[in-house]
């Protein structure tokens, strides 16, 4: 991974924090994979990374995922594996688990997912069974391809009911979660299960009221806090888990740990959670990331990760405020969290075109098909970011008009900018020498 040294004032030279012997190693085996992992990691020294679901891990996670833990296969849990030697990682596992549990304030918490997919499969898993109805967001107005998709498992094995968010008499003003729709719907349906959370709202979600919906129609509350963990973690975000049967997550994006899955639970619901995982979705967990959670869930309970993930939201919403002012519309009227969504048609480019001319400028977002969009999904009109990256690198709220700038310049399609972006993520490396 990079350090600030720089060969020249726009190219940064990148080495890997974990990097030592293991690289010398691996480039003299195999170069051209070493040369595919220094270009990545030149890429993430000299580009803006603001997509919404990355982050930057610590040299400890680093360290953790690179250990010899990968080497041992631990199917089952702690104290009750089908292989020997395990004694070690069994360690790891519960100090993982213990951390969770303690850290969001949960009865019982497995850490053995592989994704936050897979930690929404076990969910369903073990609450539902095939064919029952699931009311979860619309995929249209930002839910995630496990809220319902027809190419997702969710899709195939869940009758899915979408809500949706407002549309609003201003693009501003909608986008919310229409709750009284939400609780027609759930009478209507009479779902099994509530899915709660989404990948593209910008918004603190009302917990109590899901619950109470939930509650109404005798359905499971799952949450889906994939994006908003870290934020919870830090203080900055309500936290679901009094509200939910069970929550899910990634253990990457505003946790900012290794890339994996998180559920947390009841103790009454703790069993099935875990057989849902295994034996039923998944093998042997992959304890080096399992470790790696573990080192992440220790920095995310010190106070200076708290600071983090305020800054997160300060920078969030001061750069939707700068984008507002040069002509970007942002939904909802801007974010509680770290994620933007915002509308750059009236730029005269679609979502996909957005995303091109900011890659070309060394800024890395995501497109965004909007609620009731006029453009096909393959285009969309809006765009997806967020600062989770870029505060970890060290900006703060007075780069974040540096930052919407750079994106509106290259939005109209000015030339020569990777250079003034490269200059800037100089100034903020991610792993600093």
């Amino acid at each position: 991974m990079p350090t600030a040294e720089a060969s020249s004032p726009h190219i940064v030279t990148p080495t890997l924090p974990a990097g030592g012997r293991g690289l010398d190693e691996l480039r003299a085996h195999d170069p051209e994979l070493a040369d595919i992992l220094l270009g990545e990691a030149q890429r993430q020294a000299s580009c803006l990374q603001l997509i919404a679901g990355e982050n930057f891990t610590s040299p400890a996670v680093l360290t953790a995922l690179g250990s010899p833990l990968a080497n041992k296969y631990a199917e089952g849990y702690p104290g009750h594996r089908h292989h020997a030697g395990c004694e070690l990682v069994d360690l790891a596992e519960r100090l993982a688990v213990e951390r969770a549990t303690r850290l969001f304030g949960a009865a019982h918490a497995n850490v053995q997912p592989y994704s936050g997919s897979s930690a929404v499969l076990a969910a369903y898993a073990a609450l539902l069974v095939p064919g029952d109805t699931v009311l979860a967001m619309s995929l249209a107005h930002g839910g995630h391809l496990t809220h319902g998709s027809e190419s997702n498992f969710s899709g195939r094995w869940f009758r899915i009911a979408g809500y949706g968010v407002t549309r609003g008499e201003t693009f501003e003003e909608g986008g919310l979660i229409d709750y009284e729709q939400l609780r027609d719907l759930a009478h209507r349906h009479r779902p099994k299960a509530i899915v709660c959370g989404g990948i593209a709202y910008p918004r603190h979600i009302d917990y109590a009221a899901f619950r109470e919906i939930a509650d109404d129609v005798g359905a499971y509350l799952i949450v889906d806090a994939a994006h908003t963990l870290g934020l919870v973690a830090g203080g900055a975000a309500p936290n679901p888990v009094p509200y939910a049967d069970v929550v899910c997550a990634t253990t990457h994006k505003t946790l900012r740990g290794p890339r994996g899955g998180l559920v947390l639970c009841g103790a009454d619901l703790a069993q099935r959670i875990d057989r849902a995982v295994f034996p039923f979705s998944q093998g042997g967990p992959h304890m080096h990331a399992v470790a790696a959670k573990a080192a992440a869930l220790a920095e995310a309970a010190r106070p200076e990760f708290a600071l983090y993930a305020h800054q997160v939201v300060a920078n969030a919403r001061t750069l939707a405020g700068a984008l507002a002012a040069q002509g970007v519309r942002i939904a909802t009227g801007g974010t509680d969290t770290h994620l933007i969504a915002a509308d750059v048609s009236a730029l005269g480019v679609t979502g996909m075109r957005a995303r091109g001319l900011c890659a070309a400028a060394g800024i890395v977002l995501d497109k965004y098909t909007l609620p009731y969009d006029t453009e096909p999904c393959t285009a969309g009109s809006g765009i997806r970011l967020g600062t989770a990256s870029v505060t970890t690198q060290g900006m703060r709220e007075e780069q974040m008009p540096q930052v919407a700038d750079l994106i509106v310049r290259a939005l109209r399609e000015e030339r020569g900018l990777a250079g003034e972006v490269a200059e800037l993520v100089e100034a903020f490396p991610p792993y600093p020498g």
